[in-house]
């Protein structure tokens, strides 16, 4: 048996990807994480629309927006943390 082969970009099936994956209740929780916390630094005035800024979590929890936890990052800083496995 062979494997599949990883789907390319040009070839990516998003109706199945969202019906695998961001359709889930968990995914859905932690996506409305990070809109909320995003929002709240809009509010606060910390970030604008297209700023290139991300609102980081500090403890890579997107449920816990707790100001405290939250911290304004540049967005390629942000998006090369190494997660937590």
């Amino acid at each position: 048996m062979s494997k599949p082969s990883k789907p390319s970009p040009r070839n990516r099936d998003y109706k199945r990807e969202y019906k695998t994956y961001h359709a889930k209740e968990e995914q859905k929780k932690r996506r409305a994480g990070r809109n909320k916390a995003r929002r709240y630094a809009i509010r606060e005035g910390l970030v604008k629309k297209g700023d290139h800024r991300d609102v980081d979590h500090r403890d890579f929890d997107t449920t816990n927006n707790s100001p405290s936890n939250l911290r304004i990052q540049p967005r390629n800083v942000n998006r090369s943390r190494q997660r937590k496995s």
